[in-house]
């Protein structure tokens, strides 16, 4: 707080404040200060983005650095090999910096580990040994489906290591999404765990695990299990292909494994996200380009160097905690903090506990928890020393001014800039956001493209909007993190992401990433966000197909429609409409059993906040659901034209049921 101004005076100034700037003292040490760096990668694009490649080390150098001649399937540093392991830790105990800490890992009952560069270059290679003896060779896909432990970025840095793609399934997910995400990969190999702490409890995810291994296909050729629980855990046997981590990492004690070198566009990992047909989209990412972009962003936005200490409060799960977690920060040889709980267990003071006591430098969290942190109140951060914080970031949805000027007052003590960060699983990385050395903060806006980054905001024909006219967000140009396709299924990434807004003809082709936006005179972006039938859930991006299907999956439900509304923490709800069949009662055991059934299909994340049960549907005439005016009765705003409706009734019915 500034000497001499009271808490009122203070919040009153914030208020009004519309920009902010970043300290000189901030300025003077930054990654990038100089705001020539848009201009250069306009004038050299796209041989600026050599800067993001010259960041790692190749086996072999690359000639070209965008192959366009097939968009949009883009190539990028096409014709050099790399290993990704070897850039995320071999590089840095031979460059003599084997000593420093790479990860530190709290769990939540408070226990910890410490991994140094050396200690990771030992467990990565002990483990890569182990999947090698399992059978797994290059370009076998294994699932990863683990909670925030440290055995998981090593099992993505062994995969990596042996040049086997990695896909790492939400611990959160239920067995059936497990299973699906298997079929999809072709994935005969899985590294899990017993279980793992969640608000003081154990749960039993083994238990989980085997279920949905049960819904694979195909058949699993091994399974490796960590013992995380210990004596806490649920006494499973192992059964005949799974194996002990433990086990295997004693077998394979010292050994090392030589890195895999891969073609740049080599796949490195699949993500599975959400789609609208209600079938997950296996985002493939590739080696050399992904892997250059998530350091230079990294590097440039998040002003990492290798002496700090960085936390992003993600779960690896996703793919925040792929890009900025593990493969970013580790490449720049950063010390990377992990925690497995949640924010508020034992204490709301839990986050700002461990931003003490390591001395945190840059903080990467999403909205959703800064609005929990207002809603608890300031006394929780207000009882730990900050001090040690240079820079913060927001991740996963837009950021409204007021949550980003308590995150910026109570937090950062006005004196960290914040990143208000914009990009998707496909982007790869950060692709809207102020360079935190360079730009002015405009609190609810994310601010302009970064270097290199073509986003402008279009109408319907594709024509560039007025300055404060909403539109939908396009990207123009490739960039190196962007996804190279969805796996296995070329048509429907043409599809999903380049046919609205491209001329094939014209060899134009441009990526919609179905968001809405606006922008303003300087250039500044204000996502508004998703135009399409996918909900953006505390960050998670979840269909609106998959939870539908999940609840008409439940004995007695006929049809249903499910949208989101606005959530004071989570950022957006899941609110599902609900038809029953005949004979069939809204009771609260038919409730239950709904939210039952789409946790079990999909995961507590996705839970409905509220379930209305209705005779009908609004419909119009030709048939199509009317999702805007369940929209707008979920966020009990006025409603919008019903005429086209051929029941318009029902809506003043379901608004009596909706509850505010």
């Amino acid at each position: 707080m500034t000497d001499g101004e009271g808490d009122g005076e203070l919040e009153a100034r914030l208020v009004e404040q519309e920009t902010f700037e970043p300290s000189e003292e901030f300025v003077e040490q930054a990654n990038v200060s100089d705001e020539s760096i848009y201009e250069e990668f306009e004038e050299d694009w796209p041989r600026s983005w050599t800067r993001a490649a010259d960041l790692l080390d190749w086996e072999t150098e690359y000639s070209q650095v965008l192959d366009e001649s097939n968009g949009p399937f883009y190539e990028w540093f096409a014709d050099g090999t790399l290993n990704a392991s070897y850039n995320c830790v071999d590089r840095h105990v031979e460059s003599g910096d084997k000593n420093r800490v790479a990860i530190k890992w709290e769990g939540e009952h408070g226990e910890t580990r410490t991994y140094t560069y050396q200690d990771l270059y030992r467990e990565v290679n002990e483990f890569a040994a182990s999947l090698r003896d399992l059978g797994v060779e290059e370009d076998d896909v294994v699932t990863l489906y683990m909670p925030m432990v440290p055995e998981l970025p090593i099992a993505m840095l062994a995969c990596a290591r042996i040049g086997a793609p990695h896909s790492v399934v939400f611990a959160g997910f239920s067995a059936d999404a497990l299973a699906t995400r298997m079929n999809s990969a072709d994935s005969r190999y899985l590294v899990t765990c017993d279980g793992y702490y969640r608000r003081g409890d154990a749960l039993d995810h083994l238990a989980k695990a085997n279920e949905g291994l049960d819904g694979v296909d195909h058949g699993v050729d091994a399974t490796v299990v960590v013992d995380r629980l210990g004596d806490d855990g649920f006494g499973h046997d192992l059964k005949g292909n799974q194996h002990d981590w433990d086990d295997l990492m004693a077998e394979h004690q010292g050994a090392r494994v030589d890195p895999v070198e891969r073609d740049a566009e080599d796949m490195l990992f699949l993500m599975y996200t959400s789609g609208t047909t209600g079938e997950p989209k296996g985002v493939k990412h590739t080696t050399g380009g992904y892997l250059a972009y998530t350091t230079w962003t990294s590097h440039a936005v998040l002003d990492l160097e290798p002496e700090d200490t960085y936390w992003c409060s993600a779960d690896i799960g996703w793919i925040t905690g792929h890009s900025y977690i593990v493969y970013g920060p580790l490449s720049l040889g950063t010390t990377t903090v992990m925690y497995e709980g949640t924010p508020d267990f034992p204490e709301r003071d839990r986050l700002w506990e461990i931003v003490e006591k390591y001395a945190v430098d840059v903080f990467y969290t999403a909205p959703t928890a800064i609005r929990a942190f207002m809603k608890w109140g300031s006394k929780y951060p207000e009882r730990h020393d900050l001090s040690s914080l240079r820079l913060l970031g927001t991740v996963g949805e837009p950021i409204n001014p007021r949550a980003w000027k308590w995150y910026y007052q109570h937090i950062g003590d006005e004196q960290c800039p914040i990143v208000d960060t914009w990009w998707q699983t496909e982007t790869g990385g950060m692709m809207v956001t102020t360079l935190p050395g360079v730009g002015t903060m405009k609190p609810g806006s994310a601010g302009p493209p970064l270097p290199g980054i073509d986003a402008t905001v279009v109408d319907t024909a594709g024509e560039e909007v007025e300055a404060g006219r909403a539109g939908y967000l396009t990207v123009e140009k490739p960039w190196p993190g962007m996804l190279r396709t969805l796996y296995q299924n070329d048509e429907r990434f043409v599809d999903e992401y380049w046919r609205e807004y491209s001329d094939p003809d014209a060899d134009e082709w441009v990526y919609f990433p179905e968001d809405g936006a606006k922008i303003d005179d300087d250039g500044y972006i204000t996502i508004l966000g998703r135009v399409d039938d996918v909900l953006n859930v505390s960050g998670h991006r979840l269909g609106t197909m998959e939870i539908e299907s999940a609840i008409v999956g439940v004995e007695g439900v006929a049809e249903a429609a499910v949208v989101g509304g606005e959530h004071e923490v989570k950022g957006e709800a899941v609110y599902a409409y609900v038809i029953l069949e005949e004979g069939q009662d809204g009771t609260d055991e038919m409730r239950d059993a709904i939210i039952a059934g789409v946790e079990d299909a999909i995961g507590p994340i996705a839970r409905p906040e509220q379930v209305i049960f209705t005779p009908e549907l609004p419909k119009t005439r030709s048939g199509k659901i009317m999702r805007r005016l369940l929209e707008e009765i979920a966020n009990g705003e006025e409603l919008g034209d019903t005429t086209t409706l051929r029941n318009p009734d029902i809506v003043t019915e379901i608004q009596g049921k909706v509850q505010h």
